[in-house]
């Protein structure tokens, strides 16, 4: 397997993607965050909101910002961003500790009042994880990873429905990658499986 396309042994002997390999900031997250379920609703939107953030950008500049973003957002409390205005908007687009995209700014707070409306259908942590599949996929290699599924291509549609913005197929594979909802783990990385979903 190449270096950049399969795990690689780190000095503490466990087994990591490349991308979690060197920088202690994405190892972190990489150990002990990605992958694990999430399933309580400011986790779950804090999350959709940070992958919509990440679209054409890199996950390690949103995670060096995400405190940054947590101020901002008011630690992405659903009823608190749903009341932003304009004027929040335009103070956000002054904040050099975020990325400043008007669109994403606007999408997050359309996203905090879809997030309070979906209370009257169950909220969107069962409706996210409605969309778990049958099967997790096995990598062996980054190559095998896919970057959309039916699955988040559905969610990416019945998100879309419900008033929800910035939420394509592959933003939203990354989000059921991130939450737990599949398990994309390297087969040989020491993550595989911890999630407890599946075994």
């Amino acid at each position: 397997m190449t270096p950049d396309n399969g795990s690689i042994i780190g000095p503490d002997g466990l087994a990591r993607p490349v991308w979690a390999a060197s920088d202690p900031l994405m190892q972190a997250y990489y150990d002990h965050e990605w992958g694990m379920p999430v399933r309580d609703e400011q986790g779950m939107y804090e999350r959709i909101s940070l992958e919509a953030f990440q679209a054409g950008l890199s996950w390690a500049t949103i995670l060096r910002k995400r405190e940054a973003f947590r101020k901002a957002f008011l630690d992405f409390h659903p009823e608190s961003v749903a009341a932003f205005t304009e004027s929040d908007v335009d103070r956000l687009m002054l904040d050099a500790g975020i990325v400043r995209n008007r669109l994403k700014i606007h999408a997050a707070i359309t996203n905090a009042k879809a997030t309070i409306a979906l209370r009257e259908e169950g909220g969107l942590v069962d409706f996210v994880w409605s969309f778990q599949p049958d099967s997790t996929p096995a990598p062996r290699s980054l190559s095998e990873i896919p970057t959309t599924s039916p699955e988040s291509i559905a969610l990416s549609k019945a998100l879309r429905k419900k008033g929800f913005a910035f939420v394509g197929p592959t933003t939203m594979y990354a989000l059921m990658e991130a939450v737990g909802i599949i398990d994309t783990h390297l087969v040989d990385s020491h993550r595989r499986g911890t999630s407890g979903v599946w075994t």
